[in-house]
């Protein structure tokens, strides 16, 4: 059997390290499933998400002689998440419609506008004191 990049293989975790899980495939092929593909979250050890001995649902991602990357996360259906102050992130359909942006008002372009001013002011200024100081110290000595 050819492995074909895309195609939705069942294995089994035959060994975890710290960067990945090693899959046992169909015909005495193996496979890995790095650490960034375990989930969809943040993972930090594979075992907290995997066990040797157990089976899996994988999707080859890249497939070269001797050399097979699979993937959990990408079967898994994605899930956005929003914080909520004080509390663990609540997860949330991707397929949730985000509402389109709000064009802004005058006050609030002008307002945008009127702090990149102060800004590139304030260090124009600090720059000019920097060098005008400098320059009153060497006049001294």
């Amino acid at each position: 059997m050819e492995l074909t990049v895309g195609a939705v293989l069942e294995g089994k975790v035959k060994s975890i390290t710290n960067f990945g899980a090693f899959i046992s495939l169909p015909e005495n092929k193996t496979g890995l499933v790095h650490i960034s593909e375990v989930a969809n979250t943040y993972v930090s050890d594979v075992r907290e998400h995997l066990t040797e001995g157990q089976d899996v649902k994988v999707m080859v991602i890249s497939a070269e002689p001797g050399k097979v990357n699979l993937s959990i996360k990408r079967l898994e259906a994605k899930q956005e998440t929003r914080p909520v102050r004080g509390r663990a992130p609540v997860p949330r359909p991707a397929s949730a419609p985000t509402p389109p942006p709000q064009p802004k008002s005058a006050d609030q372009l002008f307002e945008e506008k009127l702090k990149q001013f102060m800004s590139e002011s304030d260090s124009k200024i600090s720059s000019i004191r920097r060098y005008s100081d400098h320059r009153t110290k060497n006049r001294r000595r």
